[in-house]
C-alpha cells in the first residue's frame, strides 16, 4: 500500500480533536464508524494510522494496543511539529507542491518543507527567524 500524505494529515487532525480525559487513552479502530475518515476503506485507515505510531507522532498504550488500530493518549513534540506545520491548508498545499518537486516526500521531508513555508510566510510579514 503506498502511503497517502493527505490522509495521515487527515488522521493527526482527528486524533487532535479526541476527548481524551487527563491521563487517558483512547483506542481508534479503522471500521469504527466514527473513525472513518469518508473516502478511505478501513485497511487504509489502519495502515496510515500505523504509519503515525511508527513515525513516532504518538504515544498510546503499546500494552492495551486494539487489534487492528492502535491507542493514543497524545502526540509526541515530533507529532505536534508535524500537525501545526501542515494545519492551514494554504500551507498544506505548498507543501505537496514542493514535495512534488522534489520527487517524492517523507514524513519529515513534509514537516521541514512546512516549517519552512512557515518561516518564509514570517519573513514576508518582517518577522525573520
Amino acid at each position: 500500500m503506498r502511503r497517502d500524505p493527505d490522509l495521515i494529515r487527515k488522521l493527526m487532525l482527528r486524533l487532535e480533536e479526541l476527548p481524551i480525559r487527563r491521563g487517558g487513552v483512547v483506542s481508534i479502530v479503522p471500521d469504527d464508524e466514527t473513525e472513518i475518515v469518508e473516502g478511505y476503506t478501513p485497511a487504509e485507515i489502519e495502515y496510515h494510522l500505523r504509519q503515525i505510531d511508527m513515525a513516532g507522532f504518538i504515544i498510546g498504550d503499546r500494552d492495551g494496543r486494539p487489534a487492528g488500530g492502535i491507542s493514543f493518549r497524545e502526540f509526541t513534540p515530533a507529532g505536534h511539529d508535524f500537525l501545526d506545520a501542515v494545519r492551514t491548508p494554504e500551507t498544506w498545499a505548498k507543501t505537496k507542491t514542493a514535495a512534488s518537486r522534489a520527487g517524492g516526500f517523507t514524513l519529515e521531508i513534509l514537516k521541514d518543507a512546512a516549517k519552512a513555508i512557515a518561516r518564509g510566510e514570517l519573513h514576508k510579514l518582517g518577522l525573520a527567524l
